[in-house]
């Protein structure tokens, strides 16, 4: 069966135009040969840039097969929708739709590195090496160390665009719910038999019946196909940032 399933799989998607586009590599454009000060910065750049082409590039790979799997289901039975999800949609699909907030945090990790060191050259008397170590670089941190270059603001506006309220609502909070509780299902499936309401006036607790349908396969296509177009977004941001950053490196070089 998953030999079939696969062999239709790959046919439609033969078929299935690309709707996305990949991200470049090797883009930056520093100096060379470079100064020992900004070799931590050249390094960072250089990893930074590949694996976020690397995380954007295997998604709009994960998204055109989502939209050839989409395309495949319809003319299956349920039984065979349980089979091609349970072998090949399920894990492309949970992986597509937590993306938006990886690629928010790996952006957001990579600017405030890179305008921490860049930042050398706005207060080189007063700068020191104060940024939270790794595992306590959250968003926040970003907007503090990236604050005083112009290209942030627009990296930064590109980054809140991404896992907004409209994809949020149409994943039912997916990424929220498959890290907290139980999420829903794709295609075939149904989740939370019960749920508990609380009357915010009140305060009286009732139970809901019923259960959650599982989520289009179709609808989620549409949905993360308008995120990978702020992912792209987002990228070209933040090469307008890093190109901030490299000429006033070149220009501290010229002296």
């Amino acid at each position: 069966m998953g030999i079939s399933l696969y062999r239709q799989f790959r046919k439609t998607l033969k078929g299935t135009p690309l709707t996305g586009r990949y991200m470049p590599y090797n883009w930056s454009n520093l100096p060379n040969p470079i100064g020992v000060q900004w070799m931590a910065y050249s390094w960072m750049l250089d990893e930074f840039g590949r694996e976020l082409a690397n995380t954007i590039n295997r998604f709009t790979n994960d998204v055109h097969s989502l939209t050839a799997w989409s395309r495949v289901i319809q003319s299956l039975t349920q039984k065979k929708q349980f089979d091609a999800t349970h072998e090949f949609i399920d894990t492309l699909a949970t992986n597509a739709l937590n993306s938006p907030y990886v690629v928010k945090r790996r952006f957001g990790f990579a600017a405030a590195h890179l305008c921490h060191q860049a930042n050398m050259l706005k207060r080189p008397a007063t700068w020191s090496d104060d940024l939270p170590l790794d595992y306590d670089i959250y968003p926040h941190v970003a907007d503090k160390y990236g604050k005083s270059w112009r290209g942030y603001k627009g990296l930064k506006r590109a980054l809140d665009a991404i896992g907004a309220s409209a994809f949020r609502g149409g994943t039912d909070d997916f990424r929220n719910a498959y890290n907290h509780r139980f999420s829903p299902r794709f295609v075939v499936g149904m989740t939370q038999l019960v749920t508990r309401i609380v009357n915010e006036k009140t305060g009286q607790v009732r139970y809901g019946f019923g259960g959650r349908e599982p989520l289009d396969l179709a609808k989620i296509v549409t949905l993360l196909e308008r995120e990978q177009m702020l992912f792209y977004v987002a990228f070209a941001s933040f090469q307008e940032l890093v190109r901030e950053h490299e000429a006033a490196i070149r220009e501290q070089a010229q002296f």
